[in-house]
């Protein structure tokens, strides 16, 4: 019986107070949507990148590799034919762009149809009359040349089907396939690994990315430990045995350390959500200490106004974390695409347009919303289950016990700082990183209140001698409401803080990027195949072509570059050799060592991310797998590098060319001749080039804006994500104020009875949620450039490997400052708005 008239108390409860319960909803639904939607994203894209590497890997247990120019096509014969390897599958790939169709791109995967079957099932159905099907369709494939299969839903969106013609780019060349036939996978999951890919002949594949008589690999299944053996010790100097799927989990790493970084940015909206609820409960009990005190004095236990509190909470986690769900499944299609683009600009290219609903991250995100409700909620609950009940009734007990409690918050909020400080200063993963970034921020919560109250001192002379009695009034009120202002403005200065934070860590990094450029870019003019990955070339120039446009008039001198991956014993390696004049060499800035011997020696330079990922410093040796076998290259210097965080390894041509056969050019740069316009050197390349492949042309000044445009979007979605997190907290503010305001209706309605007018009124409320905001505002100063302290020398070292100075940047400080100001003064309008308008009579009336 008893429970039924609580649970009747506290659905009067949650309905008298529509806007403030709408409020508390709203914020834990943005909280679970931001984190809901970045976690499908992300796993989409991660599953999109594991389909496709599945479907172009197959069954492989191992891979044959070779080095930059690929394998000869005679490893291939001799595995066959000397060493009896039955299972191995010859393989020619790369990635190429639809023609007309801006950012849709396709794998292309050249096979031998007959001796493939074993390793990509999508070829053989199994069944007697598709077998007859696949003997026909690899037939077209060898027998004709330049046809495919196409998966049916690439297909359908491209409006293709059986002897339609896709029109591809490759390196900059326009190329034609008919399509011969449709994969038609039995299951949805299959179906989704060969999206966007398009199978060809081997020979077809080999005069599309002009490797005629090499193979990118050689997939192989043996489960024989002796014929491994038997397999390595045959193989060239340059080719390598490795486990199936070792290149692309050096991709998957790097592109998971980006999204533990958008995972943790969303968990900060969530985070903030987790105040609202706090602030929700917190009012919620004060609001009723008096009922509470009334119900305990009749006889309620404290364990059923716990049940109580805590149940209306959980209420309120359900209703807001479906509608979260809700929310962020749809604003997971927009995020999904800027992950996506970043990933193309970093790492891989990946094309994925669909977000695929995982029952896992659905559930995972479904707990973490109603957790963070529950621990947001257990303080108040026990709070009003502490006091006995005379005190309980009784205000002045809970001001005076807020003002010690925000003392003592204080001094926790110290010991939880130095303890942050402990986490992040322990060696670790980045998950550690974040873990004290956590920290750390709980500190600066715990701190907020008491370094508010020592703020207001000097502020409440400034606001006497401005605005009089009023000024006094709005600054004494907030103190003197300690219990609920607190909590506002920790979360606000949280939320801003972190803006300020994530702001302070993105301009320090493009100001490292700029200088970077500035220094490593000093050629006048740059031409480059296009490319389908953002940060790198992924194509190469023909060397006629290069011998062509390096002799237009106008140019002084001209250099060249080979980007490749390069295998190692600890994975893939990115290197780039550069043929560059010794006496101007790039002006790199070296964190140790120097490039000394390596333009006119043997040396080598690493970049800092490869440094750190591999312990590497100056003076050590790397041993890379060459077409000569392994050899050792002396690290002459480290040096700071924002093009890649997976790292690279810098040689000269000639160190190059002695090491392996490859002699293709991934870059060509030149230099303006004295008194040579380099706009006009640009349109004279251009012409030079015309009537053979698209090139990419670009003077100095275009390729630094275009790496910088780069740069702005790979920070795209992180802004995004900054904003969603200030908007949780502004509602937040929102309904903190409201709940403040709105139980000042009796000290108002005195006001007014003793003279004050609705214009005073509005005034006096608009000041104090003014004040309010430009505490946290300042708060969050100090807050911020802590987390972008934490940012740029923690988490960015743990997570890319590179490191670079902090740039306080006093703009965005400012603009911290100012949008905590606004949002509390946005936030404060209609409380003011509903003081003002309110009558003395009513407001005085006692409920």
């Amino acid at each position: 019986m008893l429970t039924g008239q609580l649970a009747r108390l506290a659905v009067r409860q949650l309905s008298s107070h529509p806007w403030q319960l709408g409020l508390a909803i709203l914020g834990i639904a943005l909280g679970v949507a931001v984190a809901v939607s970045i976690d499908l994203a992300n796993a989409s894209a991660l599953r999109a990148f594991r389909l496709s590497t599945e479907a172009v890997g197959g069954r492989a247990t191992h891979q044959i590799v070779g080095g930059p120019s690929g394998l000869p096509e005679d490893v291939y014969r001799r595995l066959r034919l000397e060493l009896g390897v039955r299972r191995a599958a010859p393989i020619v790939e790369g990635d190429v762009a639809v023609a007309g169709r801006a950012g849709r791109t396709l794998h292309v995967l050249g096979i031998d149809p007959f001796a493939d079957g074993d390793f990509r099932p999508y070829l053989d159905s199994g069944e007697e009359k598709r077998g007859r099907e696949v003997l026909r369709r690899a037939g077209d494939l060898v027998g004709r040349a330049a046809t495919a299969l196409i998966a049916d839903t690439t297909a359908r969106s491209l409006g293709l089907g059986i002897g339609g013609e896709l029109a591809i780019d490759v390196a900059g060349a326009r190329r034609t396939l008919t399509i011969v036939g449709v994969l038609q996978p039995a299951d949805a999951g299959s179906a989704r690994a060969l999206d966007d890919l398009v199978v060809v002949d081997i020979a077809t594949a080999q005069e599309l990315f002009g490797a005629v008589g090499r193979l990118s690999r050689i997939d192989l299944m043996v489960d024989d430990e002796a014929l491994l053996a038997r397999i390595g010790e045959a193989l060239p100097a340059g080719a390598d045995l490795v486990g199936a799927g070792a290149q692309a989990g050096a991709t998957a790493r790097m592109i998971l350390a980006f999204q533990w970084n958008l995972t943790a940015l969303s968990l900060l909206a969530l985070v903030v959500g987790m105040f609202l609820i706090y602030q929700t409960m917190t009012f919620s009990v004060v609001q009723r200490r008096p009922l509470i005190g009334s119900l305990r004095a009749l006889g309620v236990t404290r364990g059923e106004v716990f049940a109580l509190v805590m149940s209306e909470a959980l209420v309120i986690g359900i209703v807001g974390t479906l509608a979260g769900l809700a929310l962020g499944l749809g604003m997971a299609q927009g995020l999904l695409r800027l992950v996506t683009r970043t990933i193309n600009d970093l790492y891989f290219v990946l094309s994925v347009r669909d977000v695929a609903l995982d029952p896992a991250t659905l559930a995972k995100s479904l707990l973490l919303g109603l957790g963070v409700t529950a621990l947001a909620a257990l303080a108040p609950a026990l709070e009003a289950t502490s006091a006995p009940p005379r005190i309980v009734m009784s205000r002045a007990s809970l001001e005076t016990g807020a003002r010690r409690g925000t003392r003592r918050a204080g001094w926790l909020g110290l010991a939880v700082l130095v303890a942050g400080g402990i986490v992040l200063a322990v060696p670790g993963s980045i998950v550690l990183g974040f873990a004290g970034l956590f920290v750390v921020m709980v500190g600066c919560a715990l701190l907020t209140p008491a370094a508010a109250v020592i703020l207001l001192r000097p502020i409440h002379g400034v606001a006497g001698a401005a605005f009089g009695l009023l000024g006094r009034l709005a600054t004494r009120g907030i103190v003197a409401a300690l219990s609920r202002t607190s909590v506002a403005m920790a979360a606000l200065t949280i939320a801003v803080a972190a803006a300020m934070g994530v702001g302070v860590m993105i301009a320090s990094f493009r100001e490292a990027v700029t200088s970077w450029l500035e220094g490593t870019l000093r050629a006048d003019v740059y031409v480059s195949a296009p490319s389908l990955v953002g940060s790198r070339p992924d194509a190469t120039l023909d060397p006629a072509l290069v011998a062509h446009l390096a002799a237009t008039p106008g140019v002084a001198r001209a250099s060249t570059s080979r980007g490749v991956v390069v295998q190692s014993s600890r994975g893939p390696v990115q290197a780039v050799a550069l043929a560059v004049d010794p006496a101007r060499p790039p002006r790199w800035r070296f964190r140790e060592g120097s490039a000394e011997g390596v333009w006119e020696g043997d040396a080598v330079i690493v970049s800092e991310p490869y440094a750190n990922r591999q312990g590497t410093r100056a003076g050590a040796t790397v041993r890379l797998r060459t077409d000569r076998g392994e050899q050792d290259f002396r690290v002459a210097g480290v040096f700071h590098d924002y093009g890649s965080s997976a790292g690279v390894v810098v040689m000269s041509r000639r160190t190059y060319d002695r090491a392996w056969d490859d002699r293709r050019i991934s870059g060509l740069a030149l230099e303006a001749a004295p008194g040579v316009d380099v706009d006009t050197l640009v349109a004279a390349v251009r012409e030079r080039a015309g009537g053979g492949p698209r090139l990419v042309v670009r003077s100095n000044r275009a390729l630094r804006e275009a790496s910088l445009v780069i740069f702005d979007r790979t920070f795209a979605i992180t802004g995004v994500l900054r904003t969603l997190s200030v908007a949780v907290a502004f509602v937040g503010m929102l309904a903190a104020l409201m709940a403040l305001q709105l139980e000042r209706t009796r000290e108002i309605g005195v006001l007014r009875t003793l003279g004050l007018t609705p214009r005073q009124v509005w005034g006096l409320v608009t000041a104090q949620t003014g004040i309010i905001g430009l505490l946290s505002g300042l708060l969050a100063v100090p807050s911020g450039l802590l987390l972008a302290a934490v940012l740029v020398f923690v988490i960015n070292r743990r997570s890319f490997g590179w490191t670079m100075g902090l740039d306080p940047s006093p703009g965005i400080l400012l603009q911290g400052v100012a949008l905590a100001v606004l949002a509390a003064l946005l936030a404060g309008l209609y409380p003011a708005w509903r003081m003002a308008r309110a009558e003395p009579a009513g407001a005085l009336r006692d409920e």
